[in-house]
């Protein structure tokens, strides 16, 4: 299982915190887990459009090629600026 994770305006546009789902057979990496979830279609295309989206996999900052397992836990979350 992949626990997945949502946040800021992710969040609030897929109308989701997170989620728990068996990793597909076709699923390696974060970008395959990328367009595994866009292919919901509808507000899930976010994933593939965002601008700068940020990973992290089991709490480390990960890149698109990032292997994934399961077990693991992945969060997605758009870039964050501050003061």
């Amino acid at each position: 299982m992949l626990k997945i994770l949502y946040f800021a305006s992710l969040r609030e546009t897929l109308s989701e915190s997170g989620e728990t789902l068996p990793l597909p057979a076709d699923v390696r990496d974060v970008a395959g887990l990328r367009r595994f979830l866009a292919a919901r279609g509808g507000r899930w295309q976010c994933l593939l459009t965002a601008k700068n989206l940020r990973c992290a996999v089991n709490q480390e900052m990960a890149r698109a090629d990032s292997a994934l397992n399961a077990g693991d836990e992945v969060a997605f979350f758009p870039p964050v600026t501050g003061g």
